[in-house]
Order: structure tokens, then C-alpha cells, then sequence
């Protein structure tokens, strides 16, 4: 490809327009400047590539973020001096799919909204599903001075250390969405536990009484919380609890071949599954898939549900009914509790607190099995 082909970043396509717009004075100094969701919506682009792109513009020094305020055009007339930067969050996601998926994004638009209401310089980080990427992200954090950290964790209880010099250095940290039982921290999630009763009840109430659980994630509370849910659920409507459905063991990180062969094994038996509850969008994307491939039709010949709506967007409405994440709010209060900890000066000088949130349930008309 020639030098003349190449194509600059979208992002710096977004900052050479931004910027001719503010050298053209469109723009009043004296009120906040456009936000990332109007970047995202005018530009129709993702919400990384519109925080990249004013975060470059407040490091160039031609936007300024001012505490409680937002951001604004630097007003180089009035020569004001502003403090640009003074306190980082450091936002660390679990985007084992990348960071356009529809609960990773609602909890970023969410996050930047408030660091530039709060005058907060926000730096991400993805740690896609890697232990060793969390742990680097949390140094990387400490290293260039983060007065707080947001994290949705990756699964598991590997690299305890980086969260003690965290707590040493005296920086306040949110988890978000699960939480570490072996780590002391704030965190905000959803009632994980009844959210895998409710939707295992009212599976049972449209006449389903054999449910086979599918997972991605196995070592997540928020995982264990729901299968304890739907186990509790099955118990009382007296129906078994079968090993073999609800066993929680990887399905939708295996190859395709060992995936389709689960499946098969299920589907198989004289007394097969009549539901697929899935963990999440991702696996219900990947039983749809797979359930195709064996020319198993949805809903006739089996149906499919799904914990929660964190997948592709085109997906999740395969879901005879499904959990809606209210991750906007997670990110809200996690950053409300972030900031109460920032502002308090003793940010470890309470216990840590559990913030439960309720989850909603969409279903579509739900079919009964005799």
C-alpha cells in the first residue's frame, strides 16, 4: 500500500475536525465542550476511538478539564490557568471480546462521562481475559501515579500481590461487575444469585424441566452466584439436580468441534435438555452457531435463554428471555464510590462495601413444553 493510500486513524480524522471547528470559534470557552457521546453519535464512530480522541486534545493542551465541570475549549485569550490532569483514574475492563460489546461499552460511555464531568483524566486499559495483562495494567497504574482504579477483574485469585501494593500505595480501587472474595474492595455488581433463580423459574414455569447450563467463564463470582441460584431454583420445584446439566465447565472457549460434540452428547439422550441456558451473549452465540452446524432448529427442536445480554447485539434477541445488565449504573456507582474514596483522604479507613444492583428480565412470548 502507497504512502498516498494510507488512511490517518479515525480518531485523528475526529481531532483535525474538532480542532478546525474550535480555531473557527464555534465553540464558547465559557461552556462545556461536546461530550463523547455527541463524538460517538456525530462522527459514528465507537466509543475508544471518541475518548482517544479527546483525551489527545486535552494532552495538546486544546481542551481543559476542570474538576465538577467538564471539559472545555482552553481559553488561550484569558490566559486562565487551569489544572489539566491532576487526578487519573486508571479504568481497567475484562474485553475478553474486545471493548465494542454492548456491556463493556455502556460501562466506558458511562466512565468518561463522569471523569470529564468530574475533570478526572481517564486512561484505559483492556485486559482481555489475561491475568498477566490485569497484573500489568495495575502496575502500569501505580507507575504513572492513578489517584484511583476501576476494575472489572478477570477470573480467578492469580497476582494477589499487585493488589497489596495497591492497598500499600494507599490508591482506592472499585471492582466492577464481580468482585475477589479473597481481596478487600469495593465493589458494584447485580444479584447474581437471584438473577439465576428468577430465570430458572420462570424457564420451569413455561414448562421446561430439563434446563442444561452453557459457560464461558467458570472461576467468576458472578458465574458461581448464578449457577447457585439456579440450583436453589430446581431444588424448590422438586426437580433433580443432574450433574451433567449443570456442571460447570467451559463451553464456549473450546474449538468448534468439541463444542458441537457437547451438544450432541445432550441432544442425544433419551430424555435430552429442552433449554440451553447460556451465561451469557457470547455463549448463546456460540450454542446458536454450533446448534445450526447440527441442524438442530431453534425453538422447535430445543430453545435457547441467556443469563445476561453481554454479547452481539444481533444475538441476544435468540433468547426466549434473558437478564439486562444495568451497566451504565454499574459504572456509575462505581465511580460515585471512587470518588468518595479519593475525596475522604483515609481511602482505606472503612470497610469495604458491596454494592447489589437488581437485574432486569426481557423474554420474548414464551413457548410451553408439555
Amino acid at each position: 500500500m502507497s504512502a498516498e493510500s494510507r488512511q490517518p486513524p479515525l480518531y485523528e480524522k475526529i481531532k483535525a475536525a474538532l480542532k478546525e471547528e474550535i480555531a473557527e470559534k464555534r465553540y464558547d470557552p465559557a461552556e462545556p465542550f461536546i461530550t463523547q457521546r455527541e463524538v460517538c453519535e456525530r462522527f459514528g464512530v465507537s466509543t475508544i476511538t471518541a475518548v482517544r480522541a479527546l483525551n489527545d486534545l486535552v494532552g495538546e493542551g486544546v481542551l481543559v478539564r476542570r474538576r465538577g465541570q467538564g471539559t472545555f475549549v482552553a481559553d488561550t485569550e484569558a490566559a486562565q490557568p487551569e489544572q489539566t490532569g491532576d487526578v487519573t483514574i486508571a479504568c481497567i475492563v475484562n474485553g475478553l471480546h474486545g471493548l465494542h460489546g454492548a456491556h463493556v461499552a455502556h460501562i466506558l460511555t458511562e466512565v468518561e462521562s463522569i471523569c470529564a464531568e468530574q475533570g478526572y483524566q481517564l486512561v484505559l486499559a483492556n485486559s482481555a481475559e489475561s491475568a498477566e495483562r490485569e497484573e500489568g495494567s495495575l502496575q502500569r497504574a501505580l507507575r504513572n501515579g492513578a489517584k484511583g482504579i476501576l476494575l472489572y477483574p478477570v477470573q480467578g485469585h492469580s497476582h494477589a500481590e499487585v493488589f497489596a501494593q495497591v492497598r500499600r500505595a494507599k490508591v482506592p480501587m472499585v471492582m466492577i461487575d464481580r468482585y475477589r472474595p479473597d481481596i478487600a474492595s469495593d465493589a458494584v455488581v447485580v444479584d447474581n444469585t437471584d438473577l439465576g433463580y428468577q430465570l430458572t423459574t420462570r424457564l420451569i414455569s413455561a414448562g421446561h424441566r430439563r434446563i442444561a447450563t452453557l459457560w464461558g467463564e467458570t472461576e467468576a463470582t458472578s458465574v458461581r452466584d448464578r449457577l447457585a441460584g439456579h440450583v436453589q431454583a430446581l431444588r424448590d420445584h422438586d426437580l433433580p439436580v443432574e450433574p451433567d446439566l449443570t456442571l460447570l465447565r467451559p463451553y464456549e472457549p473450546l474449538p468448534d468441534d468439541e463444542r458441537a460434540g457437547m451438544l450432541s452428547t445432550l441432544l442425544d439422550w433419551p430424555e435430552p435438555p429442552t433449554v440451553f441456558l447460556c451465561a451469557n451473549g457470547y455463549v448463546l452465540a456460540a450454542a446458536a452457531r454450533d446448534l445450526d452446524a447440527l441442524d438442530v432448529s431453534v425453538p422447535d427442536a430445543v430453545d435457547l435463554a441467556c443469563m445476561d445480554d453481554a454479547g452481539p447485539y444481533d444475538l441476544v434477541p435468540l433468547a426466549m428471555i434473558a437478564g439486562v445488565l444495568p451497566s451504565a449504573e454499574m459504572a456509575r456507582k462505581g465511580m460515585e464510590l471512587l470518588a468518595q474514596r479519593i475525596n475522604s483522604g483515609r481511602p482505606y479507613g472503612r470497610p469495604a462495601r458491596r454494592i447489589v444492583l437488581p437485574i432486569a428480565i426481557r423474554e420474548r412470548q414464551l413457548s410451553r413444553r408439555s
